[in-house]
């Protein structure tokens, strides 16, 4: 299965490739910001895509609307420290999946990650 991590923070980064090697996950590509992930997105082909909100260039509602247009099907998970019930209600009628409040714990993606692939493979 292919994920792309797309956060700012290298560290975010590190810390979800980390909890989705553990997973067994293994083709992961990571993107800086919202632009980045866009030029990339057609060529990888992720199956889950883990999005954080707040990036320079290109923020994650930008990308998630964007990434919307052309692909209706690719689970995305909203990974941000906006936890506001109007921020999360905005990501949900831009089209994620799922959503995890920062910092979150390896458990909590974990399960977030399976609940998601799990919705989506019934819906299919």
């Amino acid at each position: 299965m292919r994920v792309m991590l797309v956060d700012d923070s290298k560290t975010i980064r590190r810390i979800q490739r980390s909890i989705l090697e553990q997973l067994g996950y293994t083709e992961i590509e990571e993107a800086c910001d919202g632009q980045d992930a866009l030029s990339r997105v057609a060529a990888f082909q992720p199956n889950l895509i883990l999005l954080d909100w707040n990036m320079p260039n290109m923020d994650g509602i930008t990308f998630l609307k964007a990434f919307r247009q052309k692909d209706a099907a690719t689970p995305v998970i909203m990974v941000t420290t906006e936890s506001e019930k109007t921020r999360v209600i905005e990501a949900i009628r831009a089209g994620v999946n799922n959503y995890v409040v920062k910092p979150f714990t390896p458990d909590i993606l974990q399960q977030r990650i399976k609940e998601t692939l799990e919705k989506c493979k019934a819906a299919a």
